[in-house]
């Protein structure tokens, strides 16, 4: 297998107990332009947040992920989805037939891979009339007591981000996208209620907070973790967290 920025193989558990999944509202814009009896395939699948509201609306799903670590704790191999294929494999690479896909979904990870070489593959696998769906989610937007902490974390990691995170900030603008584009909403959000343990568990996850941890050998959240748990007040206290969602939606021409 090619090589592959890895991330998240050391983080596969706290990244598979701590990202968010995504709102219904985005699949139903996905499925308002593809049928329900789409075969859908979803390279660098993680650990599966978007793998479970792909399942419930399309026949199929072929999730792959070059991490071994993030495939042996994907959600459809631990609740044995019927409808769900899963395999360690690169975006770039793909033992898919020519033609065979009607939907390419790629959640948070498009800008970790290598776009051109990806891109091609896409023009390969999909159907004529075939989709390519990729959304991208930016930082918590906090608006209650807990910015200024949140802010203290972001300034300490900020700098320890890897470059590809400044496609994100901009909500990948600026590709070399391969199909005309179809209409998305443009105000769409992303929602998650959680105790401070959720949270904490979430800035443990990103990548930004690993850099830092493998740089300076301290780790970041638990820095602040004082200042996260004095804002937060009750640890069981449920809050809810909101981050900015972006979808581009792209058809291969008929």
């Amino acid at each position: 297998m090619a090589t592959f920025k890895d991330h998240f193989s050391a983080l596969a558990e706290t990244y598979a107990a701590s990202r968010p999944t995504y709102p219904d509202v985005l699949y139903d814009v996905i499925a308002s332009v593809v049928p329900a009896s789409a075969e859908v395939w979803e390279p660098g699948c993680g650990s599966g947040q978007a793998t479970i509201g792909l399942a419930q609306r399309f026949r199929h799903v072929y999730a792959t992920d070059p991490s071994a670590a993030q495939i042996e704790r994907h959600w459809a191999r631990r609740q044995r989805a019927d409808n769900v294929t899963v395999a360690v494999e690169p975006a770039e690479s793909t033992p898919l037939r020519d033609a065979s896909i009607d939907l390419i979904a790629v959640a948070q990870a498009l800008h970790w891979f290598d776009r051109p070489a990806f891109f091609a593959t896409c023009e390969r696998v999909l159907k004529p009339g075939g989709v390519l769906a990729a959304w991208t989610y930016q930082d918590i937007v906090f608006s209650d007591d807990m910015a200024d902490v949140a802010e203290a974390v972001r300034d300490d990691i900020d700098p320890y981000w890897p470059p590809e995170r400044n496609d994100v900030d901009v909500g990948y603008t600026g590709y070399d996208w391969p199909f005309e584009a179809l209409p998305v909403p443009q105000d769409m959000w992303m929602y998650a209620d959680w105790t401070l343990s959720q949270l904490l568990g979430y800035f443990s996850s990103l990548s930004a907070s690993a850099c830092f941890l493998q740089a300076t050998g301290r780790d970041p959240i638990a820095m602040h973790g004082p200042e996260l748990a004095a804002a937060w007040g009750n640890p069981d206290q449920v809050r809810r967290m909101r981050w900015p969602l972006v979808l581009h939606l792209r058809r291969k021409p008929a």
